[in-house]
Parts: structure tokens; C-alpha cells; sequence
């Protein structure tokens, strides 16, 4: 298998799932958002805080381009790396699968809420509270995702262990050749 990519809004479990995903694959996780930190020598909170959005995004692009081309690997993304029509079309030809990750707003809140790492890895990027962006942020980025997206999966509806199964078998079910965007979740 040549790699898969996890895309999803913050909080729907993408690093969690590619994690259950390693042993259940024999691939390595790597999460974009540790490598983007890396190689800022800073978290996101204080790089977007230091250098503003676009200079987060710039190197957020750059990171998704060198991870595309990584060997076989579960590339879990940033939450915003749909954004940029460069970054979808990247997604899109990479031929990896990509699996969007996805739960309501209310039970994103909670996780991120429950997460003590929210302020230092999720900035609010709207200058409010990251929890009370959410609902809207979760609305205007689903079309962005779907657009890229060769399956979905609500990651609020079952355990996470289930989820990773599921996407194991949705794998195994896949035709080589399967034409883009099937989404049965």
C-alpha cells in the first residue's frame, strides 16, 4: 500500500485512528502537525501568534507537499490543510487514499474542551475562543473536504478502535482502481 491520508476539522480523532492504524496497516503514522512544529521550532499557537496565519499556512502547504511524497506512511493532516486549493489538488493527486474524518460540532467541543493541549496546538484562528468557532468552522470547510475525500467516516458515532477497523476493510474492499469519492458514512 502506498500510504493514506486522514483530513478532518481538529478534534475528530485523526492522530488517535492513524495511531490504531499502524499495527493494523504495517505503516508508520506521522502527523503533519508535529512535523510542522519541527520545523517552525515552535507550536502553531505561537507561530500563528509570531508570524500570523498566512506564514502557518505557507509552511503548512510546504510540510503536506514533502509528506505526500514520503513512502508508504498514515499521514494524519492539519484540521485547515483543506483551505488551499493547492493543498486539495495535492490531496487529490497524490493517489493515496484519502479518508475524512468527521463528527458533529458538539461532540468536537467536548473533545477539544477535554484536550489540555487545545490552546497550544488549536488556536481559535478567528481571534475567538477556539470552542465557540467550531459549528460554523465544521460548516464552511465539509464542502472543502468532501471535495477530496475518496471515503468519510463519523468518528462520533463509534469508538475509535471501530473506526480504524472500518477503514481496514473499507481498504481491503477498494478496488485498485476505484474511481474517486465514495463516501458510505
Amino acid at each position: 500500500m502506498a500510504g493514506l491520508t486522514l483530513i478532518g476539522y481538529r478534534g475528530c480523532g485523526k492522530s488517535t485512528i492513524a495511531a490504531l492504524l499502524e499495527p493494523r496497516l504495517g505503516l508508520p503514522g506521522i502527523d503533519a502537525d508535529d512535523v510542522l512544529e519541527r520545523r517552525a521550532g515552535q507550536s502553531i499557537a505561537a507561530l500563528i501568534a509570531q508570524r500570523g496565519e498566512a506564514a502557518f499556512r505557507d509552511l503548512e502547504a510546504e510540510v503536506l507537499a514533502d509528506l505526500l511524497a514520503e513512502p508508504a506512511a498514515i499521514l494524519a493532516t492539519g484540521g485547515g490543510v483543506v483551505l488551499r486549493e493547492s493543498n486539495r489538488r495535492l490531496l487529490r493527486d497524490s493517489g493515496r487514499p484519502v479518508v475524512w474524518l468527521w463528527a458533529d460540532a458538539d461532540v468536537v467541543r467536548s473533545r477539544l474542551a477535554a484536550d489540555p493541549m487545545t490552546a497550544v496546538r488549536r488556536p481559535g484562528l478567528s481571534g475567538t475562543d477556539p470552542l465557540a468557532e467550531v459549528a460554523a468552522t465544521i460548516v464552511a470547510r465539509e464542502p472543502l473536504y468532501r471535495d477530496v475525500a475518496d471515503v468519510a467516516f463519523d468518528t462520533g458515532a463509534e469508538p475509535a478502535g471501530r473506526i480504524a477497523d472500518r477503514i481496514v476493510a473499507w481498504l481491503a474492499n477498494r478496488s485498485p482502481d476505484a474511481g474517486p469519492r465514495e463516501q458510505p458514512s
